[in-house]
């Protein structure tokens, strides 16, 4: 059996966390639809989300469910031009940049929220960072509470909160994060 493959599961049957494959692709897409509705994440709606969720530098993503239906999602990646944490991570350790990995695209369906999905799907990313040898870091807009107050449940250090511009006529508040220490 090939474990990196399988599923992970927590606490009971109903949840599990494996990786995303192309067929979960439209899937997570109508999910994350249902979360820009409701939350506004992501705050600008990409023109092609499928590709938004598959292209980058990606090292990995995963998929989660409840009972038998796909429930959320998580990506990891190489930091990439906007992202701000490794930077700051790298700056406060005398580190190199490439010695992180930037967790992103992580979302949970409005009708799973409070099942511990999304703690699920950090631990995965995080423990896969941390199995290269890469020590995890995020950005997320100040304006997502929720996600603010989930890092932070989970251990995960605020670092900084800088404004950052997307685009001429956009400048948000950004929260930069860094996973625990083992």
């Amino acid at each position: 059996m090939n474990t990196e493959n399988s599923e992970v599961k927590d606490e009971g049957p109903d949840r599990w966390v494996r990786r995303r494959t192309a067929a979960d692709v439209e899937e997570c897409v109508h999910i994350l639809a249902e979360v820009h509705t409701r939350d506004g994440y992501p705050v600008n709606w990409p023109d092609r989300p499928g590709d938004w969720l598959s292209h980058g530098p990606l090292l990995d993503s995963w998929v989660a469910g409840l009972d038998d239906r796909l429930a959320g999602h998580v990506s990891l990646s190489r930091g990439g031009e906007g992202d701000l944490a490794p930077a700051l991570w790298s700056e406060r350790n005398g580190t190199p940049r490439e010695a992180t990995a930037v967790l992103s695209r992580l979302f949970v369906a409005p009708r799973a929220r409070g099942h511990r999905i999304g703690a699920l799907l950090i631990d995965r990313a995080t423990e896969e960072a941390r199995r290269h040898g890469l020590h995890p870091v995020l950005d997320v807009v100040a304006s997502d509470t929720a996600a603010a107050a989930l890092y932070e449940r989970l251990g995960w250090e605020r670092m900084a909160t800088v404004e950052q511009r997307w685009g001429e006529r956009q400048t948000v508040s950004v929260h930069c994060y860094a996973a625990p220490a083992r």
